[in-house]
């Protein structure tokens, strides 16, 4: 739904049109602004909070540089809802997340604005640092590079690595530090109590006002007196606070903390950085969800509350008449700690999204068993294989989308070493509004090939708690357990443990001609499609493999003996996954036979709904129907037996 923008906002088709309005009119601009994007989130949903919190700065920032020129790099790309509106993207903004509309985030096919593409946290000061070197190296030296990153995302291991790097190259770098003390839940680790000492020092405060004017005045003066006064600064600075600046010991320039929230102060402060050369770090303090209270007071439930009311702050949640199945995320949550409650060496380990993984569940019923890493996906994984050393069974719950990130440390820390760590892999397959840089398309292929581990995915929610059973038991080794963002299909789903043999499928229903073998959740979408099949006297055979390895082989020599066409369907990538192994195993054995593969073709696929998407891609429950139609298959008049 369109709703219409601010008297003031109406007019701002690019950010030259921002610079038409005078300083005393930036207050109401981001009024206008931050109303806007509250009037079209509550009706049409996506992230919320995080943009609130950057609305003055975001209004500074394109009001001082000359965006595209100037080069504006947002991290992650939760905030930058006000960017997108301030760049030519108003009018398409209701269409934010939904099939066929604008990304979530900053994307560089979507506009020459968004200067980097984002979704994953903590990239955003090593993509302007090469932006930066690339412009010196072009003899572009009046470019401005800008780093805008969250206190979350700095926590994270790249997020240090490209400061380190960034403070010997001497490039025009501005790493704004956006400080809230949030990621999507409470930030954790000794940065976030560093942040919190140099913004509650009083003294330093007054100190750090008028540094930033001063140096870019003597800027313009000579290099000797810009030299003297950065070395008087130094020595006061390090007086002042009782331990030296983080920053400053890297080389960056510190200023700060100010208020996130003044667009005037903002930018003044950014004009006067902008004619101080070098990399300079900009802190500035901020509240996640500003200008709604509501939001300011939960900020992890109005990171992305879906639609709201927005005058009472209701969120609007679809109603049943009839209980429904929980989320796949609900039941990892309730399991681990029934798991935990009878094993006292499982852990449980994520980093930086209890909430999103219903870990949050264990961390407060047992806080000294449940660890939130923060944004270290890396460090997540080898603290796992740590613990596993010492005969303790962690569940390591990261999204499958940022896994990829520590890829290494799988093989590297847990695999090679064969160590019990039971890797948990939410939001696996196409995960919906999110887009590209969030589907969990590539794990079936990238785990698949590792040596030692065991890679499985559920269809259902007694098959999740199954399979963490198993997972948990003496000698079981890596394990790996994908499953889907979003619910399951089972109300009655909370049943005694049983555990399951390792790499054993099983046969759902017997059939004629035709064999589909399915893993994971989306063996559902082909129960569906027998339905219609059946209905239209068609019986091919349903198997869920379970595993993608080790595979199933005394059940597949079963299929391959028996039929001789077969559909695989996978929520995953088709280059490497189950059907690529179901394609080996056929030809390591020797076996012919029609194999249709349906799943997530070799393209990035973009936002939508799940169902959306899945037939987008031609693996929902009426691609499988087509495929079985495309075989041929003759109508039965028999019903075959289970």
């Amino acid at each position: 739904m369109q709703v219409p923008a601010g008297k003031l906002l109406q007019t701002i088709n690019q950010p030259s049109d921002l610079k038409r309005f005078g300083e005393e009119d930036l207050e109401r601009i981001s009024q206008e602004l931050r109303q806007y994007i509250i009037d079209v989130v509550s009706v049409n949903g996506g992230h919320f909070a995080a943009s609130l919190g950057v609305v003055e700065l975001t209004v500074a920032l394109h009001y001082v540089l000359n965006t595209p020129y100037d080069q504006l790099v947002w991290d992650v790309g939760h905030q930058a809802y006000g960017h997108k509106i301030l760049t030519g993207r108003r009018d398409v903004f209701h269409t934010n997340r939904m099939h066929g509309g604008i990304s979530g985030f900053p994307k560089r096919s979507e506009s020459e604005y968004d200067t980097f593409g984002v979704g994953h946290s903590s990239t955003s000061i090593s993509a302007a640092l090469g932006m930066a070197v690339a412009s010196q190296y072009k003899g572009e030296t009046d470019r401005q590079h800008v780093a805008v990153i969250g206190d979350g995302s700095m926590g994270a291991g790249m997020a240090f690595e490209a400061l380190n790097h960034a403070g010997i190259e001497n490039s025009n770098i501005l790493v704004i530090l956006n400080d809230n003390n949030m990621s999507i839940d409470p930030n954790v680790g000794a940065l976030k109590e560093y942040l919190a000492d140099i913004t509650t020092s009083k003294s330093y405060n007054r100190f750090r006002d008028d540094m930033a004017y001063v140096l870019g005045k003597l800027s313009s003066v000579g290099p000797d007196a810009f030299k003297i006064a950065k070395k008087i600064e130094k020595s006061i600075k390090g007086t002042l606070l009782k331990q030296s600046n983080f920053f400053e010991a890297l080389k960056f320039r510190y200023f700060g903390p100010i208020d996130g929230h003044d667009v005037k102060h903002l930018v003044k402060v950014l004009r006067d950085l902008r004619d101080i050369p070098g990399p300079k770090l900009l802190h500035c303090v901020t509240v996640k969800g500003k200008g709604y209270a509501l939001a300011e007071k939960d900020q992890t439930k109005w990171h992305a509350p879906g639609l709201f009311d927005k005058i009472t702050g209701e969120i609007k949640k679809a109603t049943y008449d009839k209980p429904q199945p929980p989320k796949f995320q609900d039941v990892f949550g309730h399991t681990i700690i029934e798991l935990a409650e009878q094993n006292s060496k499982i852990m449980g380990i994520t980093p930086a999204m209890p909430s999103g993984s219903s870990l949050n569940l264990m961390m407060k019923a047992m806080p000294k068993r449940a660890f939130d890493v923060g944004i270290a996906e890396q460090h997540a994984v080898t603290f796992s294989a740590g613990l596993a050393t010492q005969g303790l069974t962690p569940f390591c719950n990261i999204y499958s989308s940022f896994m990829q990130r520590a890829y290494d440390q799988v093989i590297h820390d847990v695999a090679i070493q064969k160590l019990n760590v039971v890797f948990c892999l939410d939001r696996a397959g196409l995960a919906g509004a999110d887009g590209g840089t969030h589907h969990g398309a590539y794990d079936l292929a990238y785990m698949r090939c590792i040596p030692n581990l065991v890679v499985s995915s559920p269809m259902n929610e007694e098959e999740l708690r199954n399979l963490m059973y198993t997972a948990q038991l003496d000698n079981a080794g890596p394990f790996v357990i994908r499953y889907p963002r979003g619910n399951g299909v089972m109300v009655d789903w909370k049943r005694p443990f049983k555990a399951i043999p390792v790499g054993k499928g099983r046969k759902i229903c017997d059939g004629e001609e035709v064999a589909i073998l399915t893993i994971g959740a989306i063996g559902n979408e082909a129960t569906k499609a027998l339905a219609q099949l059946n209905a239209d006297g068609l019986y091919p055979a349903h198997y869920d493999m379970r595993f993608v390895k080790p595979l199933d082989q005394a059940l597949l020599h079963e299929v391959f003996k028996k039929y001789s066409k077969i559909i695989t369907v996978e929520d995953g990538c088709l280059e490497g996954g189950m059907g690529s192994a179901i394609l080996e195993f056929m030809a390591d054995n020797n076996y012919q036979a029609q194999v249709t593969r349906l799943g997530i073709p070799d393209m990035v696929i973009e936002h939508g709904e799940q169902p959306e998407l899945w037939a987008d891609c031609g693996y929902d429950a009426a691609a499988i129907v087509k495929a079985v139609e495309a075989f041929g298959m003759k109508a039965n008049a028999h019903i075959i037996a289970s």
